[in-house]
């Protein structure tokens, strides 16, 4: 991709923050034993946990503005199929994920072939791929206002099917219900339940189809953002200024729209879409005004090792874990994941709460380590 305007460091650290929080509530010692901030909400409501994803699917919006052209701007040839080939490599890395291990050392053939049999077909990475794919397209070759009222009809008539269509043998609007909801049914329609979440015993997917297209608003709302901070004409401080009124605005409309939507991650209702990206657009506004404005970047600097290579830790540090998981150590019935040794250690000293805390810093501060070596050669891995 072109770039055309130099690197937004404050991006950078922005996205940095965003994975590597991904990498804390992905990696606990003992799943059981999590502080309730690093755990998704029951179903209804918000935790810190819920806003990472939304974060990140904001952020690539606010990078499509820094790496695309300007709509009216001249554009290479090819660019959309760069596009397409750049999204459809995400979608497969998420594939990959969904289906490694690819053989379990303790499965039978039985096991082994149903394993393969029900990969599942969405996930965050498949999600961030359409959503990027979307949200690029629309942004070389519709005008802007076409978006706003994409955007502004996908929300709405996602919040009307949800509440007016009918599931078959249910009802409609049953949001409250998590498998027998219509964009469960959709998904299961659509997908089958032999490729939706295996955690929903194939019920429902949280990163199924449906849901994907209010996703693609968070997008959007991230395009918006990325506009603000790219034009050159208001002065930083009134940028900094636009994109935190703007986030306190959006975070408010979400809020009064959860009584009548409720803010929900697994459905990524309308009014979720709406509240997260207004908290997104101050926490950006945050970093551009500490990183990029006032030249705060000290503090900065892990988050900024870990943000240029944002894609890569998350595809490696999900299949290192699954790895772990394959070699297991101690007597039936009690064996357990080798890495499950390194939270046991931390439990002769830490409560286990603690203990599954202090496993999951680790995680990413060996993560770390891997990154800043990568950092310190310019090694920057894109797709």
């Amino acid at each position: 991709m072109s770039n055309p305007t130099p690197r937004l460091q404050s991006l950078d650290v922005f996205r940095g923050i965003t994975i590597a929080g991904m990498i804390l509530v992905n990696n606990p010692g003992d799943w059981g034993h999590i502080y309730p901030p690093l755990a998704h909400a029951a179903w209804h409501g918000w935790t810190p946990t819920d806003l990472v994803f939304p974060f990140f699917l904001f952020i690539v919006g606010v990078a499509i503005v820094f790496a695309l052209p300007a709509p009216g701007q001249p554009r290479p040839s090819g660019l959309g199929g760069k596009v397409a080939r750049r999204a459809a490599t995400i979608f497969g890395l998420g594939l990959l994920m969904a289906a490694y291990p690819f053989f379990n050392f303790e499965a039978s053939p039985v096991e082994l072939s149903s394993q393969v049999v029900k990969i599942r077909l969405m996930g965050v990475l498949q999600r961030i791929a359409l959503c990027y794919a979307a949200a690029s397209l629309l942004y070389l070759y519709a005008p802007p206002r076409t978006w706003y009222w994409l955007g502004s009809g996908l929300l709405l008539g996602y919040w009307a099917l949800m509440a007016w269509a009918p599931v078959p043998g249910h009802g409609p609007g049953l949001w409250h219900d998590e498998v027998n909801n219509f964009a469960a049914y959709v998904d299961r329609l659509l997908i089958g339940e032999n490729h939706l979440w295996a955690g929903a015993k194939r019920l429902r997917d949280p990163e199924g189809l449906l849901s994907t297209l209010p996703a693609m608003v968070t997008t959007l709302l991230g395009i918006r953002a990325g506009r603000w901070l790219k034009n050159a004409d208001p002065a930083p401080e009134q940028r900094t200024l636009r994109l935190l009124v703007d986030g306190c605005l959006l975070a408010a409309l979400g809020y009064v729209w959860d009584w009548g939507f409720p803010i929900n991650k697994p459905l990524w209702t309308s009014s979720y879409v709406v509240f997260t990206a207004g908290l997104a657009n101050c926490g950006l506004a945050l970093c551009y005004y500490l990183v990029d404005q006032r030249g705060y970047r000290t503090w900065a600097f892990p988050f900024r090792v870990y943000g240029v290579n944002a894609l890569i830790v998350f595809v490696l540090s999900g299949m290192l874990a699954e790895t772990f998981g394959l070699f297991k150590v101690g007597e039936p019935p009690h064996r357990v994941a080798i890495n499950y040794r390194l939270y046991e250690f931390y439990l002769q000293f830490l409560s286990e709460n603690n203990a599954s805390l202090a496993y999951a810093l680790t995680w990413v501060g060996g993560w770390f380590l891997v990154l800043w070596w990568m950092f310190r050669r310019n090694i920057i891995i894109k797709v």
